[in-house]
């Protein structure tokens, strides 16, 4: 059996990101990934990093998934950056098979704790979704080829991020509506 951990040789990735205070309009985003018609998510599990800044995007998460009535999240999970293995957290984030994941970690410390979930358990990237730290290019290639096939996100912006064959690929948020055609300021301006 291989190691999941990824090798010490990361520097060729650059200066990786720590993770980063949430914003408003992103974790509204992130709710409007996980509550879309047709996503029929009930249960939810979070993951996240032990920096603040994961801490605080985890319970922010939480709370508005508790406000919006939805069923309690199943578990919140946390791991460190560096650890020899992740495999209890793996463990614990899956149990319960929840309908989703929610995460919120800095780049590196998610890479390593995908390979462990897609080594070790039943988790499936698909079913995951992930604050705006984590739309990082470098996320995927980290990981490895097809660890994170799927799994979505929300920018810090408000818009959002799928990992697609090993890209990550950005969408703009959406306009806010002004109850007009799209083309009643060109035609107004005439």
């Amino acid at each position: 059996m291989t190691s999941p951990l990824i090798p010490p040789e990361t520097a060729a990735y650059g200066d990786l990101p720590a993770s980063f205070p949430h914003t408003d309009a992103e974790l509204a985003a992130l709710l409007g990934l996980l509550t879309a018609p047709g996503a029929r998510i009930a249960t939810v599990a979070v993951g996240h990093g032990r920096d603040a800044a994961s801490r605080s995007a985890a319970a922010a998460f939480a709370e508005a998934w508790h406000a919006l009535g939805r069923l309690p999240v199943l578990a919140v999970v946390d791991w460190p950056e560096s650890a020899a293995s992740w495999l209890r957290a793996a463990r614990r984030l899956t149990a319960g098979e929840p309908d989703a994941w929610v995460v919120a970690a800095a780049p590196l410390g998610w890479a390593q704790m995908s390979r462990r979930l897609r080594h070790s358990t039943g988790w499936d990237p698909a079913r995951t979704y992930g604050f705006a730290a984590l739309g990082d290019s470098r996320v995927p290639a980290l990981a490895g080829p097809a660890t994170l096939q799927g799994m979505r996100g929300a920018a810090a912006d408000g818009g959002t991020w799928t990992i697609d064959r090993g890209w990550v690929t950005h969408q703009l948020p959406a306009p806010p509506p002004t109850g007009r055609p799209p083309w009643h300021a060109v035609i107004s301006e005439r």
